[in-house]
C-alpha cells in the first residue's frame, strides 16, 4: 500500500520574515522577483502549488 502526503504545507517563501508561520521550511527572498522565481522552482521540484497568503508571503502546498 502506498501513502501519499495530501493537504500539507511543504515550504514557506517570503520577503517578510516576521510573517512566517512556524513548523515549515522557510526560504527568505530579498525581492518580489526572487520570490516569484523561488516559488515557481519549488512548485516544480516539490510537485506542489504556491498560494499567496499575504503580500510577500507564499506557502507551497501539496493537494
Amino acid at each position: 500500500m502506498s501513502t501519499t502526503i495530501q493537504k500539507f504545507i511543504l515550504a514557506t517563501v517570503t520577503t517578510a520574515p516576521e510573517k512566517v508561520p512556524s513548523g515549515t521550511s522557510v526560504f527568505y527572498c530579498k525581492t518580489d522577483d526572487e520570490l516569484q522565481k523561488i516559488c515557481a522552482n519549488l512548485e516544480a521540484i516539490l510537485d506542489g502549488i504556491a498560494h499567496e497568503l499575504d503580500e510577500g508571503l507564499f506557502i507551497i502546498v501539496k493537494h
